[in-house]
């Protein structure tokens, strides 16, 4: 096992939505950055991003630039093709879950978290959507792809 990887690695991709979910749910940023000092001292690697849409075309086109910006930005993925690759599927899958049934007027909100380790990433996706204020709920969707 790499230096620097949480050790899920050892049993395939156990553990890694768990860590995505756990942080994509951080209510506030006391708890937020709680989580990620442990995931640090774990050795853990992480990025977390939110993103807001007011359709469904909307949120998938943002959420889509927001993921890939951001596990380039923080250095969770390099310009590879291998590695591009199952970011964008984990993050695929984790907007599917996230907007499944949503009318395609819903405004949504959500928290974006992506772990990685050598071979695996995930994104997991967590927040709201409403068409009006009154029918806000939580979403919560989840993807994890092999690299």
């Amino acid at each position: 096992m790499e230096t620097g990887y949480h050790k899920a690695e050892a049993n395939g991709s156990n553990g890694i939505g768990y860590y995505a979910l756990r942080l994509a749910m951080t209510r506030t940023i006391a708890e937020e950055d709680a989580v990620k000092q442990e995931y640090t001292a774990q050795g853990i690697r992480f990025v977390v991003t939110e993103v807001g849409g007011s359709t469904k075309r909307d949120f998938q086109e943002k959420a889509s630039r927001a993921v890939f910006g951001a596990a380039m930005n923080a250095g969770l993925i390099s310009k590879l093709p291998n590695e591009i690759h199952a970011l964008l599927h984990a993050a695929e899958e984790a907007k599917r879950g996230a907007i499944i049934n949503t009318s395609s007027e819903a405004n949504l909100a959500v928290k974006v978290a992506i772990i990685r380790t050598p071979h695996w990433i995930s994104v997991a996706i967590f927040g709201e959507s409403a068409i009006h204020p009154m029918t806000s709920h939580e979403r919560c969707g989840l993807g994890i792809m092999n690299i």
